[in-house]
């Protein structure tokens, strides 16, 4: 599982006077890069491929307001031949409510063509197990 925390900034802030739904995602996709890097993940896929995201899936539960202190936690929850599942879950650190559950569907993929193509020895490697509680699902 990789961690990060951070204050809710003003310029994710929407008419509404919450974080706006986008930035979620944004947040998503940022820390799986962040996450990927932190592994070696762009040494492992440089001469192979690279990743596309497939589907994205967000439930939004409670609001994060401005000053918010948020964690943001990911972990791959499964690897399969060319698609990988990561699972993600935001929480508002002072009461430790859940705020939002994610997860992105990533392929892994030839550059040049686009097509899905199996997911390298190199790769695999340094990605993490899935946590026992995700095996399953």
């Amino acid at each position: 599982m990789y961690n990060k925390s951070f204050p809710v900034p003003a310029e994710v802030i929407d008419q509404n006077g919450h974080v706006n739904n986008v930035a979620f995602l944004q947040w998503m996709q940022d820390i799986a890069i962040e996450h990927y890097a932190a592994l070696g993940g762009e040494e492992a896929e440089k001469p192979f491929g690279t990743w596309f995201v497939r589907e994205h899936k967000i439930e939004y539960l409670l609001p994060a307001f401005l000053g918010d202190e948020v964690e943001i936690r990911t972990w791959v929850a499964s690897v399969g031949r060319v698609r990988s599942l990561r699972r993600y879950e935001f929480l508002r650190a002072s009461d430790g409510k859940t705020l939002v559950r994610g997860e992105t569907d990533w392929v892994f993929v030839q550059p040049e063509s686009g097509k899905p193509m199996a997911i390298p020895e190199s790769v695999r490697a340094i990605l993490p197990p899935p946590p026992e509680s995700s095996v399953a699902t």
